[in-house]
């Protein structure tokens, strides 16, 4: 069993650690731009290549390079201070009891006030994941959802900001009782080694297969049994590009001969799970999130509602991912036909929830790195993780 790490953090809700430089009153209402009227927002943390790369940390060459792109670094670093400070504030509230709805709202909501939000301009990057226990990930209530939150569940907090299209994906696990610690500390673990061992020229393959290993190298014991702790073998991280969550390249957490190398200038969502069921996950339950397909062909639509539908979705979210519920709060109240034409026309993709075996536990934890000319910088870390 691997030394015990604090987890305090994900299981305690109060007296987080202060955030350095922290310019937010405690009722959480002050905007992110109106703390850094300088646009000065903070850095995250920053990892220095290594081996051939080593070169860039000193390079003049990619020094000026990095002063050509702060225009788009203070895009993700607006989102990423959002992120953190939102999270903070959903600790402050998230309790057994809570319905998931209202737990998502309030996040929502705070999300929007903090970036101040502006149409595509800024706002949400993707549905508020809240995933519990066997289910890993796209789990987020639709309206009627009574779901409440309970002592002995194991909460995936998934969610994202966007400024310019820049999006930080960022998770981390919630669970009230201790005996989740060492399977909470295999997510954090794993995605604590993908960061390191990202960087320009690094191969996915051997990204993987350090995730797999750190990962595995965990158990947990539940009702009595000790069970071996894995990596969700068919989920993975992903590139990020502008208004596009999944940019086309995968991260793998496990071993595997995929060749692909990342590169410079290159956003990555380094995101692992981990699972004491079959660490592998199938799609059932209700479906919740969706998104438009970004290279759909144009396809005439007969149906009048699906045509509206489909405008305002363009309108409204573009390709970024939304949920029914945001449907809804936007006035398209009655979707669901018009969207199910949307999606049988291949217009549009649902993305239902992702489960492993009932009666297991899956965890989460994801930061959005990039990879700056000369480092790799965390964007999305903070003093809670």
């Amino acid at each position: 069993m691997p030394e015990q790490k604090n987890t305090e953090v994900f299981r305690k809700l109060e007296d987080w650690p202060a955030i350095e430089n922290w310019r937010q009153n405690a009722e959480f209402t002050v905007p992110v731009i109106d703390q850094y009227p300088d646009h000065d927002y903070p850095i995250g943390e920053v990892q220095e290549y290594t081996g051939n790369n080593a070169f860039r940390t000193t390079s003049a060459e990619k020094r000026e390079l990095e002063r050509l792109m702060l225009y788009d670094y203070e895009k993700i670093r607006r989102a990423s201070e959002c992120h953190r400070q939102v999270r903070r504030y959903a600790q402050s509230y998230v309790r057994p009891g809570i319905q998931m709805i209202d737990f998502c709202q309030r996040l929502e909501a705070k999300t929007r006030e903090l970036i101040v939000a502006n149409g595509l301009e800024c706002g949400w990057g993707f549905p508020t994941g809240c995933s519990l226990n066997h289910v890993a990930a796209h789990y987020t209530p639709n309206y009627g959802d009574k779901t409440v939150l309970q002592y002995d569940d194991v909460c995936k907090l998934d969610f994202g900001v966007q400024v310019g299209g820049r999006i930080v994906d960022c998770a981390f696990t919630i669970a009230f009782n201790p005996k989740y610690d060492s399977i909470i500390e295999a997510s954090q673990d794993g995605t604590n080694t993908g960061i390191k061992n990202a960087g320009i020229d690094a191969r996915f393959s051997d990204i993987g297969a350090s995730i797999q290993e750190a990962i595995e190298s965990y158990e947990i014991e539940l009702n009595g049994k000790t069970l071996p702790v894995k990596p969700v073998r068919n989920l993975n991280g992903h590139s990020i590009a502008p208004y596009q969550i999944h940019g086309g390249k995968s991260v793998p957490i496990t071993k595997n001969s995929e060749s692909t190398t990342m590169e410079e200038g290159e956003f990555y969502a380094i995101e692992t799970f981990a699972s004491c069921g079959k660490g592998y996950v199938v799609e059932e339950q209700e479906c919740s999130h969706y998104m438009k397909i970004i290279d759909a062909p144009h396809v005439p639509l007969r149906v009048k509602s699906s045509k509206a539908l489909l405008h305002a979705i363009e309108q409204t979210f573009g390709t970024l991912a939304f949920c029914r519920r945001w449907l809804d709060d936007s006035g398209q109240t009655r979707h669901m036909m018009a969207l199910k034409n949307l999606v049988d026309n291949e217009l549009v993709q649902p993305y239902p929830p992702l489960v492993d075996a009932k009666g297991s536990i899956v965890t989460q934890m994801e930061h959005t790195i990039l990879l700056r000319p000369t480092g790799k910088e965390v964007v999305s870390r903070g003093s809670d993780f």
